[in-house]
């Protein structure tokens, strides 16, 4: 269960996830212009949870160990932002993005470095479109991966109160005919989810003037 204050509405979390699926597809066509090849991204739903749920959103995926790209973000709202995907899967999605002529050593060798430009990619084009289109600015850090299973990722035994939440985003990843399964999760406490929701209110409200305005 998530704090009363935490919760999104509907139309809240339709709009976010209309805005992260405009920073997805940005993100696309900066991975296509890289493999060579179609690259689909999409967000189908988004919801906030305790990091706890988060931990076992992920594992309801069957894998049990996970490579996470992470990088912490400051604005309007900070937190700490997180690329995730099945560590099983992982080798496969670097071998999409190296070439498949690369032998298994070269792909093990290139796995931190594509893993990492992959998820500087994906996490970028989608927080800085967030910022663009709430009219916010963002600074993110470098990216680092992290290794290990939910309650690493979200850093479960370091969640100290009731007030740390996970801002959770399925991804449909589909890259040259190879689909998988990710995550982003945005990992903010209570201040900054609320903070995140007032931004939100006062865009679908611009929103709505500008219909109600034309409409008339």
């Amino acid at each position: 269960m998530t704090s009363d204050a935490a919760h999104l509405t509907e139309i809240e979390q339709d709009a976010i996830a209309e805005i992260a699926n405009m920073g997805v597809g940005r993100a696309a066509t900066s991975l296509r212009q890289i493999v060579g090849q179609e690259v689909l991204l999409s967000v189908p739903y988004v919801r906030v949870v305790t990091r706890q749920a988060a931990s076992k959103l992920v594992e309801k995926t069957g894998a049990k160990r996970f490579v996470g790209v992470q990088q912490s973000f400051e604005g309007p709202f900070a937190g700490k932002a997180l690329l995730i995907f099945p560590e099983a899967q992982s080798l496969e999605l670097v071998r999409s993005i190296v070439g498949s002529d690369q032998s298994l050593e070269d792909v093990i060798d290139l796995e931190q470095e594509a893993l990492a430009e992959t998820g500087n990619i994906i996490l970028n084009g989608c927080l800085a479109t967030i910022a663009n289109v709430l009219q916010r600015t963002m600074r993110m850090s470098l990216p680092s991966i992290v290794r290990g299973d939910g309650n690493v990722l979200f850093e479960v035994d370091q969640a100290e109160s009731d007030e740390n939440f996970v801002l959770f985003l399925y991804i449909d990843f589909n890259i040259r005919k190879h689909d998988i399964q990710g995550f982003i999760g945005l990992m903010m406490d209570l201040p900054s989810i609320t903070a995140l929701k007032a931004i939100i209110h006062e865009f679908i409200e611009g929103i709505e003037k500008q219909v109600t305005t034309h409409v008339e």
